[in-house]
């Protein structure tokens, strides 16, 4: 494995067991805080739905997606697919061949089967911070570039509930073919910090949220944990954290912010959800 590539494996758990966990251990088990460092390319494979959260920061030069130990794989892709947003300023996927730009929020999905796979800033004084989600996939569709502008936009939420925003449905079957991988964003409007209210949780596939757009001294709070037995994680910039499928997950910021959902599980339904209303959390 080249020395641009880190990986860190992680087992699931279940609820009985994370009651009785600290602090410490709670961000050990699903904060993810490594990502989105420069000339790396960085991956915590969770054995939730062999979920991988990842990123890559093209500096120097050009990062190629290299395969891994924990795959036994001759290509990263050669069993997976794979969502990739740009979350930083532009920046150019290569994959077998074809270019793919990528502005600021731009989405691109890659199929099963893509053998070569390179990362690169436009501007190497303003890299491109490229977030990356893979699950397996078990047949090969067609790579698709989706921007904010291709994206399904909904409006949901109101400044009176702290919880005005848009989601943009990006890698989503109704926008592109995927295997069980579903990807978008969310934004929250100036006044608003609550996301994801009221909270849910899907037993039949995980989750995994990545916060960016989170100012410097600021922080969003993550809610997770049954839903009558929650928890909550500190979250900063650039950090994700795992949702596990049996958790709900929600959270309030200091400020209004952004993050990216990952999906992947039993189906392509996004309302595939059980709600829970605030008065129903403890």
């Amino acid at each position: 494995m080249s020395t641009n590539t880190e990986i860190e494996v992680r087992y699931a758990v279940g609820p009985n067991e994370v009651k009785s966990y600290n602090t410490q251990q709670l961000r050990d088990t699903f904060l993810v805080d490594t990502l989105m460092q420069a000339d790396k390319v960085t991956w915590v494979y969770s054995h939730y739905e062999r979920f991988m959260v990842g990123s890559a920061v093209p500096v120097a030069g050009q990062l190629s997606l290299e395969t891994l130990d924990a795959l036994k794989a001759e290509c990263f892709l050669n069993g997976r697919e794979m969502g990739i947003i740009n979350v930083g300023q532009a920046g150019t996927v290569c994959a077998d061949g074809q270019k793919y730009h990528l502005g600021n929020k731009d989405a691109l999905y890659l199929g099963r089967g893509n053998k070569k796979v390179t990362f690169e800033s436009d501007d190497v004084n303003a890299p491109a911070h490229f977030y990356l989600n893979s699950t397996p996939a078990h047949k090969s569709y067609p790579n698709k570039l989706v921007t904010t502008a291709d994206a399904n936009v909904l409006h949901l939420g109101s400044l009176d509930t702290s919880n005005e925003r848009n989601i943009y449905q990006m890698l989503i079957n109704t926008v592109v073919d995927t295997c069980q991988l579903q990807m978008g964003l969310t934004s929250l409007k100036p006044g608003s910090v609550w996301n994801t209210m009221p909270a849910h949780q899907h037993d039949r596939r995980n989750e995994v949220y990545f916060y960016f757009d989170v100012q410097k001294d600021q922080a969003v709070s993550h809610f997770m944990g049954e839903p009558k037995e929650t928890r909550h994680i500190w979250v900063h910039n650039e950090q994700a954290v795992i949702s596990p499928p049996w958790s709900i997950h929600c959270g309030s910021g200091t400020q209004n912010y952004s993050f990216i959902w990952g999906m992947a599980g039993e189906n392509l339904d996004y309302d595939d959800m059980d709600k829970y209303q605030p008065s129903e959390l403890l």
